[in-house]
């Protein structure tokens, strides 16, 4: 087409009026077309000129991003930006002729959160730079699948991870195993101190040393033994298949039964709890022991979240094929580098934790077929948001009673 327009121009003087009716009419019909396959494509395009003037901006970029397009072509592109971020990043990239290649934002836009990727090329015609292109692609499901498929992956390898426990295990053994020693000796003592001596026929009176150092050696063999029965109990929860029992159940009477369990641990904690439930939840198939022990293990991070007290929000919604559950604190929130990770197995940030409790949340929630995801920020808390799909009634046709010809 663009062959024939040239030339058609160079004919222009030669050509009757029909001749460039129909020329106007034919390269107004390639525009067209031209417009439409930037507007049916995913990604979003944005056209600069060489003063930095938005020149052309198709459907999915007006979509994606903040867009402000009263005197778009009066003013520079970053100025027609509402994100801040973006319109800086723009400014800096564009004004230095840099060429950048999937910069990552995340952005509201509607409402909706997404994360993109905006790259910025020079467009070149005739080998000279005439302006700037600026491309952005939605990469928000992208992410998600990566981070699923990842975490799906650290699931599986749970099965040979088998060194790794043992290796957890062999410590508490060694500490039982020393301090068993240490109270035998000290029995022995004990033993010693009251036996007779015939060359000393006064009674020994027996000091309580001792057996306060008995009392001090069993109390941490007890707290060893507990700490690696927690340690098996998770792992062979985390690895073995689960027996589900799927039973229909109302999801916000679980809740109040869960809230009414930890009050007096909420209360001791100075934590708040504020009940959004949805009235109107229709009933759902679920294992009640499995999500059960899915929110008790989501709550009892939020309390440890919030060590200075704060608030717990638990709200319930349907769109109808979906159940959300959202469990939000007010606590320490998630580092940016640790929230990718809070998933994978034996990876903690407390001092005496498994790394198991959200990777059980997220094999049980896998499990009844749903999702969980998180947005949190240091020192503003965290929201985990778990999604259940609804099994949809199975749709019959009206058979049809007719007479057929």
């Amino acid at each position: 087409m663009r062959t024939f327009i040239e030339r058609a121009l160079k004919k222009l003087p030669k050509m009757t009026a029909e001749q460039i009716t129909d020329l106007l009419i034919r390269t107004a019909a390639e525009n067209e077309r031209l417009e439409s396959v930037l507007d049916s494509l995913a990604e979003g395009l944005l056209v600069c000129d060489a003063e930095y003037n938005l020149i052309l901006v198709n459907k999915s970029a007006e979509r994606l991003l903040p867009l402000v397009f009263h005197d778009q072509l009066e003013r520079p592109l970053w100025a027609s930006i509402a994100d801040d971020r973006i319109a800086d990043f723009l400014h800096a990239t564009l004004i230095e002729g840099d060429r950048v290649l999937d910069r990552e934002f995340d952005v509201e836009v509607k409402g909706i959160q997404r994360l993109l990727a905006i790259s910025v090329l020079a467009l070149v015609k005739d080998r000279r730079v005439t302006g700037s292109l600026i491309h952005v692609e939605d990469i928000t499901e992208k992410r998600a699948k990566e981070a699923r498929l990842r975490r799906a992956e650290n699931l599986a390898s749970l099965t040979t991870l088998a060194a790794g426990v043992a290796h957890e295990i062999k410590n508490p053994l060694g500490s039982i195993s020393i301090h068993i020693q240490l109270i035998q000796k000290a029995l022995q003592a004990s033993r010693a101190a009251c036996s007779d001596d015939p060359e000393n026929p006064e009674p020994v009176t027996i000091g309580a040393a001792p057996f306060d150092l008995l009392e001090k050696y069993l109390a941490v063999v007890n707290e060893e033994i507990d700490r690696l029965n927690r340690i098996v109990v998770d792992f062979l929860f985390a690895v073995r298949p689960m027996n589900m029992e799927l039973r229909e159940g109302n999801l916000n009477n679980l809740i109040h039964e869960l809230v009414d369990f930890v009050h007096y641990e909420l209360e001791e904690n100075h934590i708040k709890t504020e009940l959004e439930l949805d009235e109107k939840l229709p009933p759902f198939c679920y294992d009640e022991r499995y999500i059960k022990q899915a929110l008790l293990n989501l709550i009892k991070n939020a309390i440890a979240a919030m060590p200075e007290g704060g608030t717990l929000t638990i709200k319930t919604e349907s769109t109808g094929s979906e159940i959300h559950i959202y469990i939000d604190d007010t606590g320490i929130g998630i580092s940016e580098e640790n929230i990718s990770k809070i998933f994978e197995p034996y990876f903690t940030t407390k001092e005496t934790g498994s790394g198991l409790g959200l990777t059980l949340v997220f094999k049980i929630i896998k499990e009844h077929r749903g999702e969980i995801s998180v947005k949190s920020k240091e020192g503003e808390g965290s929201s985990f948001m778990i999604t259940l799909p609804i099994p949809q009634k199975e749709t019959k046709l009206i058979a049809y009673g007719g007479e057929q010809t």
